[in-house]
């Protein structure tokens, strides 16, 4: 599964990784609810796919993600966004950014489980009992003392799937992931549990779900850091046979990011591919050549220029530099 985050996989990169292939479903960026109920051009800004039955352009089911606090408003919201095509809900108990925690969204809730509870009754008994109702949960704010009864129940209260960031709130993002505290979970519940969190490559993959017990694994930075990543895992479980991306390619992908950009205003235009490019880092050696070269640029056609000279530069010279990761 591809993980929703904030800022990067909108609309358009969930378009680009799914067309790669390997995964079995998506989720969108989290669409913020206070105490109203949204119009509909809300729901299709968030997400796009409405459009085409709920799903990518390459038939991967998008789930639309709420995050708030309010039970009744996230019911509502939920029921809306059912009823304008989306194949199901999920709902952010994870998200660990300061402002999204000081206004009660997200991890911030992991602290009042009872609260977590509320929404999830509300929002399963507000749609159809044919839509899946996923949660996205951290271990836990602070520490992970609650975490085995949150999703205890979190499950009692009708969720239909679990999947767990092995980090606190107060982790953040730094290594390592723990893994191994998913596993009281994944055997307390019925309902399938999806690890998460620090999964970069096949052997993370293979680690993560020894150490938690669980099937299934959702990719947030490993998928941006390697974009055919679902697809190598899919390969080791003997599910395809796959070729590793080479950086050309990579680029390629670059450049199909960069021109959705074009209507952008200026200042913005460049951002998401700069953004996208410091993930590939991590793997691709070229990526950091070529970061550096658009780093300090504001003008689309200057990025442009660069990347595409870049692109032809490597092909004319048939080089892959840092073309298979390691």
């Amino acid at each position: 599964m591809l993980a929703p985050m904030e800022g990067v996989t909108d609309f358009h990169m969930r378009r680009i990784l799914t067309a790669i292939g390997g995964y079995n479903r998506c989720v969108t960026e989290f669409l913020r609810v206070t105490d109203h109920l949204y119009p509909d051009r809300v729901f299709r800004r968030c997400c796009p796919e409405l459009e085409s039955g709920g799903c990518t352009r390459s038939g991967t089911p998008v789930y639309l993600q709420l995050l708030g606090s309010n039970p009744q408003a996230l019911a509502q919201n939920a029921q809306r966004a059912v009823a304008l095509g989306a194949p199901g809900i999920d709902l952010n108990f994870g998200c660990p950014a300061k402002t999204v925690n000081r206004h009660g969204g997200g991890s911030s809730l992991l602290r009042t489980p009872d609260v977590i509870v509320e929404i999830v009754t509300a929002v399963r008994d507000a749609v159809d009992a044919s839509i899946p109702v996923t949660v996205k949960m951290r271990l836990g704010f602070d520490d992970s003392s609650l975490f085995l009864d949150t999703a205890r129940q979190i499950e009692a209260a009708g969720a239909t799937e679990l999947c767990v960031h092995a980090r606190t709130r107060n982790d953040g993002y730094k290594p390592p992931a723990h893994w191994h505290q998913v596993e009281a979970v994944r055997q307390s519940l019925a309902i399938p549990v999806i690890i998460n969190g620090e999964i970069w490559s096949d052997s993370n993959s293979h680690q993560a779900r020894h150490d938690s017990g669980c099937r299934d694994v959702m990719l947030g930075r490993g998928a941006l850091s390697r974009p055919d990543l679902a697809v190598q895992l899919c390969k080791s479980a003997g599910q395809t046979d796959h070729r590793v991306m080479q950086w050309p390619e990579v680029v390629e992908l670059l450049q199909e990011l960069l021109a959705t950009a074009a209507d952008l205003p200026e200042k913005y235009a460049g951002n998401r591919t700069k953004q996208w490019l410091t993930y590939l880092r991590r793997e691709y050696p070229s990526a950091q050549e070529l970061f550096e070269r658009v780093k300090r640029l504001r003008s689309f056609d200057e990025i442009s220029r660069e990347i595409n000279q870049h692109y032809t530069s490597v092909v004319q010279n048939n080089l892959t530099p840092g073309g298979v990761p390691v």
